[in-house]
């Protein structure tokens, strides 16, 4: 439902009736607050997670500056209409900066790690134009976050109003996922995540819980919450990949006889490529095979290798990221089941753009005889299908070892560790998780998975998977039921 009052000029923000609505909701309380407080405490609460604590913080429409005052980042800036609105902002929090500016005509200004639209796309003349306002105060690597409402409630919001216990407000623009999809691929923006909250918009003890954090959660009853909030990023396709340098960081153990090859087939990508060998305590000559590798290499590559004095794939990873110096960051398993000729691919992809945490995945191609056991082929099917819907990003094989991403998301994804715990012995899942707390944009490549030549895997298929439902657990508790 789309329709505009006679005084509406498109394209030149609020139409009156919609300016002095916010003028009443600005001064008046509600009939019954307390509908209205308990879905800005989930809203708040839902932004505090997702927007990282040391984003800057832009808020379009802010209002009185509840939301905003709310947040703990350093960094925070307003803008509200109309000017009496910014006005009281400045009055109840002195301590934010508060601007007064039409939504859909902002000002150039600097942009932000994060722009905040709360549910103002409702209330304009023209959504397109917010929105490309919006994209252009958001910096390359920032995040969108629009709250819409749902618009199978555009019944139940005036049947509250008749009610009184809704503020009776103008005519809205009511808009299903397939509009707000169009009209984020016409402004040049893409979907990261998204989520729906709510389906019992009131404190009932019990009853609120189990609806809206659980119920509302399941396939089919997530349909009809009360509001979905979208993560979004620029969309930005380089016809020509950015000039960056790369670290390949080879976790090896017990992988002597394919020290050589990892080297020789290894392709330069970008400005440089450096390979960083993390040998893991082996039992078969690894580390004295790494060091004679590189002692006879003469090409381009630049070759570094560390003894780990931990255990485990995850900390072999974690240290040799801390010691890479490459832009981008690249694991490559020193089995070679999945070809170092295919790193080009994953180093076009997040050069150009096209996502921001790029890993493969097995499980598209036909894979070579051997190269997977039946049973671990049937995990990593069962394991994409739940992390698909915990991380609510479409992820076919969490378990493929090749992952690449920026050096400055992977500083922030281990800044914020204590957040899910350290107990991830393989690294995959401390990335995924991190990149899906972060926002991040995450893409797969898929890879034709080949059988190892030489030495034997270091999964137990068992031990492991109990592993992985109990790392399952903790993403529910922390990401989705929340």
């Amino acid at each position: 439902m789309n329709s505009r009052p006679a005084t509406e000029k498109p394209g030149q923000g609020l139409t009156e009736a919609w300016q002095a609505y916010y003028r009443q909701a600005a001064f008046e309380l509600p009939a019954h607050p307390a509908a209205r407080d308990f879905l800005e405490r989930d809203l708040r609460e839902t932004l505090a997670r997702w927007i990282p604590p040391d984003a800057s913080v832009l808020d379009v429409g802010c209002g009185t500056g509840e939301i905003l005052a709310s947040l703990p980042n350093p960094d925070r800036v307003g803008i509200a209409s109309p000017p009496e609105v910014a006005a009281e902002a400045r009055r109840r929090h002195p301590g934010l900066a508060i601007e007064a500016a039409e939504s859909e005509n902002l000002p150039p200004g600097r942009r932000f790690d994060a722009v905040i639209c709360n549910r103002l796309c409702h209330s304009v003349a023209d959504i397109r134009n917010l929105l490309a306002n919006l994209r252009e105060r958001t910096n390359e690597h920032g995040r969108l976050f629009l709250v819409v409402y749902n618009y199978l409630w555009e019944v139940p919001a005036r049947m509250a109003e008749l009610a009184g216990f809704k503020l009776p407000a103008p005519t809205s623009n009511w808009l299903s996922h397939r509009d707000f999809e169009n009209l984020f691929d016409i402004t040049g923006l893409e979907t990261v995540r998204f989520e729906d909250r709510m389906l019992l918009p009131s404190d009932v003890p019990g009853l609120a819980p189990l609806l809206n954090r659980y119920l509302g959660k399941l396939p089919g009853w997530q349909r009809l919450s009360m509001y979905r909030i979208y993560a979004l990023r620029r969309r930005e396709s380089l016809t020509e990949p950015r000039q960056v340098s790369v670290s390949v960081v080879v976790p090896a153990r017990n992988e002597a006889g394919n020290i050589a090859a990892a080297i020789a087939r290894t392709p330069v990508m970008g400005s440089k490529t450096e390979i960083i060998f993390v040998e893991g305590g082996s039992s078969d000559g690894t580390w004295e095979a790494i060091a004679a590798a590189i002692a006879a290499y003469r090409g381009p590559l630049e070759l570094r290798a560390i003894q780990q004095q931990g255990k485990g794939k995850g900390d072999a990873v974690r240290l040799g990221f801390s010691q890479a110096q490459g832009d981008v960051l690249m694991i490559l398993d020193a089995d070679l089941t999945v070809p170092p000729e295919a790193l080009p691919v994953f180093h076009d992809v997040i050069a150009r753009g096209l996502g921001d945490f790029v890993q493969g995945t097995r499980l598209v191609y036909p894979m070579d005889p051997g190269a997977m056991r039946f049973f671990n082929k049937l995990g990593n099917i069962a394991f994409s299908q739940l992390f698909t819907y915990l991380l609510q990003q479409p992820i076919k094989d969490t378990l493929c070892g090749t992952k690449v991403l920026w050096r400055r998301d992977y500083e922030r994804i281990a800044a914020a560790r204590h957040f899910f715990g350290d107990f991830d012995p393989f690294g995959d899942f401390d990335l995924i998780f991190g990149a899906a707390k972060l926002n991040l944009k995450i893409v797969e490549v898929p890879v034709r998975y080949r059988e190892r030549v030489y030495g034997e895997t270091n999964i137990s298929r068992w031990r492991h998977g109990w592993l992985l439902l109990k790392m399952s657990g903790v993403a529910a508790k922390k990401l989705r039921y929340v």
